[in-house]
């Protein structure tokens, strides 16, 4: 199934393979993330299906959501929530493993699908962050956090830098680095080795890891969306937006 935005395949062995794809950054609109979370959850559903992978053509993995689709109508941030939600939700609840392939930027909902996946494999080039702050919104620290711990997270979403793959590795964040060139082999590779296993097995291994995880990554997730809402109702928010579109620095 395609959205124009990714694409995905369900190879013999079992290992469905979805690919974003919305050139140049990878950044999706509303449209976008509920397709997303609706193809997600239906490859999981796939009785064909044994594990998922999750990678990215053009410049990095994803830039998370479409500013300019905000920018032109705010009112969309309802749709845009729903959507990462759903995303996030499919890929952390999802019946099958889910492995994340990413390279160059991973940024806003590239974070949440990372922070909601099984395992994450990083290509050399691969950096992280989360500048919602610096874009007048919120969301996405809970997956972070799930990542890299309460501290790390909290450095990372008030300054807005970012990580590199090698670092993250350090901080138990990603299941392993490296080069760019072999950023699909490895993941396809770890993906076939889970799909030889007993798909009844895994399945059940996927519902007990999940159930034995410290809170509800769902529910603070949703608390984050609400503050999400509360700084888009300041003026300081559109001006984060403006100013990013028109490649100027924000003034507060």
């Amino acid at each position: 199934m395609s959205f124009q935005q990714f694409h995905s395949t369900i190879h013999d062995n079992g290992v469905a393979e979805l690919v974003l794809d919305r050139a140049p950054v990878n950044a999706l609109n509303a449209a976008g993330w509920n397709g997303l979370a609706k193809e997600i959850e239906a490859l999981g559903n796939n009785a064909e299906v044994r594990v998922i992978v999750i990678r990215a053509e053009n410049r990095g993995f994803c830039a998370g959501v479409d500013i300019k689709e905000l920018a032109a109508n705010d009112k969309l941030i309802l749709d845009v929530n729903a959507g990462n939600y759903a995303t996030f939700k499919a890929v952390h609840l999802n019946k099958v493993p889910v492995i994340v392939a990413v390279h160059g930027f991973v940024l806003g909902g590239g974070i949440g699908i990372c922070g909601a996946a099984d395992i994450v494999i990083a290509a050399e080039d691969a950096t992280f962050g989360l500048p919602e702050v610096d874009r007048g919104a919120m969301g996405g620290a809970a997956h972070l956090q799930r990542m890299f711990g309460v501290q790390k997270t909290r450095y990372l979403f008030f300054t807005g830098e970012m990580i590199g793959a090698a670092e993250a590795l350090r901080w138990g964040a990603i299941e392993r680095v490296v080069p760019r060139d072999q950023l699909r082999e490895t993941a396809m590779q770890i993906a076939e080795k889970i799909a030889a296993k007993s798909p009844a097995m895994i399945r059940i291994a996927k519902e007990c890891l999940t159930g034995i995880e410290d809170g509800n990554l769902e529910d603070k997730y949703r608390w984050e969306q609400g503050f999400t809402l509360q700084a888009y109702m300041s003026p300081d928010s559109a001006e984060t937006r403006d100013a990013f579109v028109e490649k100027r620095e924000a003034k507060f």
